[in-house]
């Protein structure tokens, strides 16, 4: 792999083409992709593709990682939590978030899917994604015990890689395996899963107030 470039105009042109192979991977998938389509897609001379990327393996693999971090950045969910406190908003919100982003990342998505079966490279950095996303998880679900709204008996490590992972599953399943779901009702249903897996207590429906106490009364729909 090229280190990156010191000078403007060459971030810029390692920009272009990660763009333009990210468009040229979308549209013909990455089997029948070729480096000089994504080269004339850029604007630039094919030699020029190989000053900044190796290979086309290896401009995907940057393109997948940075689709994944994108993915679990979870921008929008951080703005929405900073706006409540309320934890059955929050793990909405994270849910939101993750669906929303999925979506508009769908089309690559599928072409990562694809080749994460064949390729170590790409596999390992979904991996490690999946394991950034689920420390985080864990992290929110201990914060949620440690104020007693969450049931302790949970092992947080455990429920964050199976509730995380339940996600991740329906959203491929919803954006790129052609699922027929609603996308209010695809977030209301997560999140009652979430808290109902939790032992949250209160209304998971759209803009309800959970009940106050300690109870364990099961999230309603």
């Amino acid at each position: 792999m090229h280190a990156e470039p010191k000078s403007n105009r060459g971030r810029l042109t390692r920009q272009r083409l990660l763009a333009a192979g990210k468009k040229v991977f979308e549209r013909d998938g990455f089997l029948q992709a070729r480096v000089s389509d994504i080269a004339a897609e850029a604007g630039v001379s094919h030699g020029s593709f190989y000053h900044y990327f190796d290979s086309k393996e290896s401009i995907f693999r940057v393109i997948a990682e940075a689709v994944e971090v994108r993915l679990i950045s979870m921008d929008d969910s951080a703005h929405d939590n900073q706006r409540t406190n309320d934890p059955i908003e929050k793990v909405r919100a994270a849910n939101r978030s993750y669906l929303l982003a999925y979506k508009k990342e769908a089309r690559i998505m599928r072409v990562i899917e694809e080749v994460s079966r064949y390729d170590d490279e790409v596999r390992k950095v979904r991996v490690e994604r999946d394991n950034d996303l689920a420390a985080r998880l864990e992290a929110a679900i201990a914060s949620l015990q440690a104020q007693g709204v969450a049931d302790k008996r949970i092992d947080g490590r455990y429920a964050a890689m199976a509730l995380g992972g339940m996600v991740a599953r329906f959203a491929e399943q919803m954006f790129v395996g052609g699922g027929k779901y609603a996308q209010d009702r695809a977030i209301d249903q997560l999140t009652l899963l979430w808290c109902n897996a939790l032992g949250l207590s209160g209304d998971v429906r759209e803009g309800k107030t959970p009940a106050s106490g300690r109870s364990r009364r099961r999230v309603t729909r």
